[in-house]
């Protein structure tokens, strides 16, 4: 009895440590806005596979919003969270206010990143700054624990005024 009882706690335990690799990775907190799903192969009994919209906000630049597309598997792997997602991302980032730096950042600062396989791919969305042309630079990319991913999608923002406030210059918080 009482080995019973050890051999369904360690199994629950495992249980609930599975879960927690399979729990979605994001950064900063965030999680994204689902703007839409648009099913793309149909599947007889099971979830089809479809693209999604999602929507964030960069966390450390107030007026800037990026749109990104990844395309998600159906079937059964899809239906019970297990299947690695292709590295298919697009990517675009707009102004949609005026610009307003919350803290300097590095080239290449991390804005957001999410699991897309059991284990080792995540794909993620970082930022960066050309200087010279005032442009925000937003990179998409995944990356795999072994090897990595060629695939990747870029989209700029320049920095503008906004309702007659001169723009920042986003070099003035980009650390060196």
């Amino acid at each position: 009895m009482r080995r019973a009882c050890m051999l369904r706690q360690f199994c629950l335990g495992l249980a609930a440590l599975g879960l927690a690799f399979m729990a979605p990775v994001t950064s900063k907190a965030q999680e994204p806005d689902l703007i839409f799903r648009k099913s793309t192969v149909w599947k007889f009994l099971t979830p089809d596979d479809k693209l999604a919209v999602y929507g964030i906000d960069d966390p450390d630049v107030e007026g800037v919003a990026c749109h990104f597309t990844v395309p998600e598997k159906g079937g059964l792997k899809g239906m019970f969270g297990v299947a690695e997602e292709v590295s298919d991302v697009s990517l675009a980032c707009r102004q949609v206010g005026p610009i307003k730096f919350k803290e300097k950042f590095e080239q290449g600062a991390l804005v957001y990143r999410q699991s897309r396989s059991l284990f080792f791919k995540k794909m993620q969305v970082v930022r960066g700054c050309d200087a010279k042309r005032n442009v925000l630079v937003y990179l998409v990319y995944t990356d795999k624990l072994i090897e990595g991913s060629p695939k990747n999608s870029t989209s700029s923002v320049p920095v503008m005024p906004w309702a007659g406030e001169p723009p920042q210059k986003c070099a003035d918080f980009v650390t060196d």
